[in-house]
């Protein structure tokens, strides 16, 4: 069952919990199903997932009364993804490295808090950050999953253990988990990540009283000569070629598990394959099930029931595991029990639940890999941009989707559903001489789009190159009906309430409330840090109140290249109700920077080889144009004792206990002594940047803005 790993909880708080316990048997299916108002129960609220609550004491006309009630830092400063549970005035959310706190609902104030203590060094078998997405609560549990790849229950009085398993003992491959499970009748559901890193996908159910293994379900077929689980694989492995089981196929249901109460099973969004590129994975072509579906599983048994392939033969990490809801249509007179799923390829999908019949496919972004769906084949219609084989690519969404994980919320008032999206291009080219680098990011995609030596035009570019709304989309007609710039691609997940509101976090370190109905902008807090994951709402003792996490994380967030600014040292739980008026403390003042050590060498070819290897190896976590986001250690700032330890951290590994492992078995000294002196050049540059006047700095990030356009408007010209 696992160890006892740390965990705290103050006396007083015992007793609090204690109370909770006697007052509350814990949460059932039913009670999931149809939630008190006052209470979120579940990821989406309910099985639902609309993420609508019908709390409506804050709404259109008296939300400028809304102040901050309460806020609570966490053990870490890295980024915070997850969706808080509220039930019987508890708080329950996940947080950086899979610590899970319970707070008083009300207050803020820290009941218990668990550390499972995941080994840093596995950061990096993270491709996104070290991120957890949320809790399940089922009985007098809190079950979640470990960036370790462990499904832990806790007792959610105490936050004492339960039970604890291993999800991926046996399995070979760099797992993760950074989803949040799912609970009913008695069942867990978890996923797990890793597609990069070789693994081969499944989604498994565990029993919520023991933590036994029930079934298990694998998302891509295995080697043929070892037989198949069942008959989905039998077929599965009929449209695949080559010997893809020694890369791992891919396939990892890393977020978006739905229960679907109505027909008793499980909905689940498949990711991308492994690697990327399906000239490597699968040489003779073959649309490789099931990647890049939504598959639909017995809840029980986790028999194969139906799947929709949304991108058959997927080379563009266009995954479907973003967030699906569940909904009843009118379709030419009848009424239908649909999903709607807004996946990474850029189109919004209608999907019959029972049949698992594609009803309707339209673009919701800007999309060039495909001009739409065959209405007799139900197959995208892929356009000569989506072939990447005999030269690049230019093309719309990029790798990070037209939307991503944030997960969108539905307004039953308006219909409208309001999704976090990005519109964003991305150059697909074969990888040269791509080679398997086991337990490390695997793509056979070209990841360097090719730079210039210029930090205030990258930037510019980087700035550029996409950008990030809030879009409020109508089912009904599959058309758009509203879209609010945001500043970046990456931003929060939103919130519908009853009240005539639409509330998301943002880039701009904001917490912004909307008009559901026009748009209008109505409220907004300036929460010191960026956000991306999704509110939510909940009452005590007659007060509604809206809560976030609060802190940047993610892929686009670690590698995005955006300066970060100041920011508190540690990410928040915040919470806002009418009438409060609690203050953050100011944010520490900004350090000053030190003038780098002189680059050892000034030679193009090692810079431009520091530079591609930077991007195979670093940029995940360290930032774009080695722009780190804050979090993690902006390279071109460190003390002068980290440079001259270089190799020892770089390649042997010397801060593994601070989660930077060694990577000599990929990089050779040589290579570790170009990536440094790449790595000098920008901290050179920026330290150059910071001499000059801020007249001249403004009036040269003005003039490579305007570059920054011509280029990519000569990009998109040539695409």
């Amino acid at each position: 069952m696992g160890d006892l790993r740390k965990h705290k909880t103050p006396a007083a708080a015992l007793i609090i919990g204690l109370v909770i316990a006697c007052a509350s048997w814990g949460q059932t299916s039913d009670e999931i199903a149809n939630p008190d108002p006052t209470e979120w129960l579940s990821y989406g609220r309910d099985y639902q997932e609309q993420r609508y609550s019908p709390l409506a004491q804050i709404k259109t006309d008296n939300v400028q009364d809304l102040g901050l009630a309460w806020f609570m830092d966490t053990d870490s400063n890295r980024g915070l993804e997850a969706t808080p549970l509220v039930a019987d005035g508890v708080m329950y959310v996940s947080g950086s490295w899979s610590v899970v706190y319970a707070l008083d609902a009300k207050t803020g104030e820290r009941l218990w808090s668990f550390d499972p203590e995941v080994d840093k060094a596995y950061g990096k078998r993270a491709c996104c950050d070290v991120v957890n997405r949320g809790v399940a609560l089922y009985d007098d549990k809190v079950i979640f999953g470990t960036l370790d790849g462990r499904l832990i229950a806790l007792d959610k009085a105490t936050g004492a253990i339960v039970w604890s398993v291993s999800t991926i003992a046996g399995e070979q491959g760099s797992y993760s988990i950074t989803g949040a499970p799912r609970a009913a009748n008695g069942f867990v559901y978890i996923g797990n990540g890793g597609a990069e890193y070789g693994v081969r996908g499944f989604v498994s159910a565990y029993s919520v009283a023991t933590g036994e293994l029930v079934w298990r379900f694998y998302t891509v077929p295995g080697n043929p000569e070892l037989g198949f689980e069942n008959d989905a694989m039998k077929v599965a492995a009929q449209t695949w070629t080559g010997e893809w089981w020694s890369l791992g196929g891919g396939g990892t249901v890393w977020d978006s598990i739905v229960y679907d109460q109505e027909f008793d099973q499980v909905l689940i969004g498949v990711g991308n394959g492994s690697p990327w590129n399906r000239r490597v994975r699968s040489p003779e072509g073959g649309d490789n099930l099931y990647l890049s579906s939504v598959v639909a599983l017995d809840a029980v048994t986790g028999e194969y029931r139906w799947h929709f392939q949304e991108t058959p033969g997927d080379s563009w990490d266009y995954t479907a595991t973003q967030h699906i809801m569940l909904a009843d249509m009118e379709i030419d007179g009848l009424t239908r029990k649909v999903l709607w799923h807004a996946p990474k390829n850029g189109f919004f999908f209608i999907i019959d639940r029972a049949s698992g019949e594609l009803i309707s496919a339209e673009p919701y972004v800007k999309v060039t890999w495909a001009t739409g769906y065959d209405p007799v084949t139900k197959r995208p219609i892929e356009t000569d941009n989506a072939d990447y084989s005999q030269g690049p690519q230019l093309q719309w969404p990029s790798p990070m989707g037209g939307h991503n994980w944030q997960p969108m919320a539905h307004h039953p008032d308006t219909g409208l559903v309001y999704i976090p999206i990005h519109e964003m291009a991305y150059q697909y080219a074969d990888e040269p001489a791509y080679r398997v680098n086991p337990r490390h990011w695997n793509t056979a995609v070209e990841t360097d789009q090719g730079g210039f030596n210029n930090a205030l035009l990258m930037e510019a570019l980087q700035a550029r190159a996409g950008q990030g709304y809030l879009l409020a989309w109508d089912p009904v007609t599959q058309s758009e009906r509203w879209r609010i710039p945001l500043p970046t691609i990456w931003n929060g997940g939103v919130l519908a309430t009853a009240g005539g509101l639409v509330i998301q976090g943002n880039s701009a370190a904001e917490l912004a409330i909307y008009d559901a109905a026009s748009g209008a902008k109505l409220w907004s807090y300036d929460t010191q840090e960026r956000i991306v994951a999704p509110p939510v709402a909940y009452s005590i003792d007659g007060e509604q109140y809206i809560a976030v996490a609060v802190s940047w994380g993610g892929a686009v967030a670690l590698a995005g290249g955006i300066p970060p600014g100041p920011k508190p040292e540690r990410a928040r739980i915040m919470a806002f109700k009418l009438g409060a008026g609690a203050v953050l403390p100011p944010l520490p003042e900004a350090r000053a920077l030190t003038q780098p050590p002189e680059p050892w060498t000034q030679d193009a070819q090692v810079l431009d080889q520091g530079r591609t290897l930077y991007m195979d190896f670093c940029l995940p976590c360290h930032g774009n144009g080695v722009v780190g986001n804050g979090s993690v250690p902006d390279l071109r700032h460190l003390p002068s004792g980290f440079y001259e330890a270089w190799d020892a951290i770089v390649l042997d590994g010397a801060l593994v206990k601070a989660g930077m492992v060694g990577f000599s078995d990929v990089l050779s000294p040589d290579d570790s002594a170009a990536i440094k002196a790449y790595v000098l050049t920008r901290a050179q540059q920026d330290w150059e940047l910071s001499q000059q006047a801020s007249w001249w700095v403004a009036t040269k990030k003005w003039f490579y803005d305007k570059v920054a356009v011509v280029l990519l408007w000569l990009a998109e010209l040539a695409s």
